[in-house]
């Protein structure tokens, strides 16, 4: 069974993907990460030159290929990008061999974790944290909806949550 971390950016889901890497002695694959891997540039540079459906269409792709239950790579944990689970066909591409774990946080931690120094193209130069709490309030529907259950990450070190995660999934699992 894999795991899928989703939730909005900054929450740490490449953080703890990790630290429940470590924990579980599973492989991590941070889907953004792969998709640059495999294009040969950044994100932002797909989001400038060629839109941001051209890269949704291309992160559909990617959880497609690597949520396959006959890739070799079973027990996977798969840090997805904040956007994924907009799209109803991931959602089912990750549920299809796993679990979905939604990772949440404060508008005001998520604007401190990412900082002004990053690249976050769907922010479009709205570095501030009112936008990001209305971007949050709007993608929160479509992350609670795919999410089978949610950890909080404000105030937790990534093994806190790594460990709740584990827990979660034994409990439920």
């Amino acid at each position: 069974m894999n795991i899928a971390l989703i939730g909005f950016m900054g929450v740490g889901k490449t953080t703890v993907s990790h630290a429940l890497g470590r924990r579980l002695g599973a492989e991590e694959i941070d889907v953004d990460k792969w998709i640059v891997e495999r294009e040969g540039r950044p994100i932002s540079e797909i989001f400038e030159k060629e839109g941001e459906m051209v890269f949704r269409d291309m992160e559909s792709a990617a959880i497609k290929e690597l949520s396959c239950k006959g890739d070799g790579r079973q027990g996977k944990i798969l840090s997805c990008g904040g956007g994924a689970v907009l799209r109803a066909s991931n959602v089912e591409a990750l549920k299809s061999n796993g679990v979905i774990v939604l990772l949440t946080a404060t508008p005001e931690t998520v604007f401190g974790r990412i900082g002004r120094g990053h690249s976050r193209p769907v922010l479009e130069g709205n570095m501030n944290v009112p936008y990001i709490a209305s971007l949050m309030e709007k993608r929160r529907p479509a992350y609670e909806a795919a999410a089978d259950f949610a950890v909080t990450t404000d105030g937790k070190t990534p093994e806190q949550i790594a460990e709740e995660i584990e827990e979660k999934i034994r409990l439920f699992f």
